[in-house]
């Protein structure tokens, strides 16, 4: 996808090392595009274990504690070529919403991009780099330790250019549920509704990758042959029933928290084709 390089007066960008917090290792915020059933196929870990430090970390309050190094966004933006197309995807994300927003007569303002290694402290808790990319609602912020793109081309099979813009959209998306209330909004029927909570939860997830497919479609003079393929091919590698498969364990529809591969294809899809947001509506009915 060819991108316009990043205008670093339209997107905030920082940058820090390991977590600080005791204990290191701790919950992330809600809205990874990771779910705990990859930290399992992959790292080993827990998924049970995991989706509960999730919720733990949204009840955590605190300043962010990461030290920014006196790295300027330039800087931080040409660190690696992972970095530089984030920031990129960021610059177009921001051109691309801002209008939408500005239309609905909603208050917008883009998400800080927080790079790190191996772990952070975030407004939603501490994270390690295992959980994958996440956006926080407490702090606006999208959280990215760049190496796991190399584990999401290794080990999923996801690779392309496209594949990690899509992480980026996708994240992005969940943004755009916090500035619309819509994030709000499934909490708190989660809360109300503590057996629904997994569905709630495909349902935002599901809605994120279709405004990550908004993105695209908005964009379609930059997409180049083979990107849709590389979408398409990273929203399958991510469905909980692959997952599930992958790391051999049974499939069990009542664990998902994200939605089938067919769903979320299905998502990216209807975004990308219509390039219309008010469309992500209708993923009720991608259930």
């Amino acid at each position: 996808m060819r991108l316009n390089p990043f205008n670093t007066e339209n997107i905030e960008v920082g940058g820090g090392g390991r977590s600080r917090l005791p204990g290191g290792a701790g919950g992330v915020g809600c809205g990874t595009l990771v779910i705990a059933v990859i930290a399992y196929f992959i790292f080993g870990a827990d998924p049970m274990q995991t989706i509960g430090m999730i919720e733990g970390a949204q009840q955590q309050s605190g300043a962010r504690q990461i030290e920014e190094g006196g790295m300027t966004e330039q800087e931080l933006c040409t660190m690696n070529p992972y970095a530089t197309e984030s920031c990129n995807a960021l610059s177009s994300l921001n051109d691309t919403w801002a209008p939408l927003f500005g239309q609905a007569g909603i208050a917008f303002r883009g998400p800080k991009l927080w790079f790190y290694t191996g772990g952070t402290d975030s407004g939603c808790g501490s994270a390690t780099s295992e959980v994958g990319p996440f956006y926080c609602p407490a702090d606006q912020g999208i959280y990215i330790d760049t190496s796991f793109y190399d584990v999401m081309q290794q080990q999923l099979g996801a690779g392309g250019d496209f594949a990690r813009y899509y992480v980026m959209a996708h994240e992005y998306g969940h943004h755009v549920q916090a500035l619309t209330g819509v994030a709000g909004a499934i909490r708190s029927a989660q809360q109300q509704n503590p057996g629904q909570a997994n569905q709630l939860q495909v349902l935002m997830e599901l809605q994120a990758d279709c405004y990550a497919g908004v993105w695209a479609g908005r964009n379609r003079n930059a997409i180049e042959p083979g990107d849709f393929e590389e979408g398409m091919t990273a929203a399958s590698a991510i469905g909980d029933d692959t997952l599930m498969r992958r790391s051999g364990r049974a499939v069990s529809p009542e664990s998902f928290t994200h939605g089938t591969s067919a769903q979320r294809m299905q998502a990216l899809r209807l975004g990308l084709e219509s390039g219309d947001d008010t469309q992500c509506d209708r993923i009720v009915e991608l259930r």
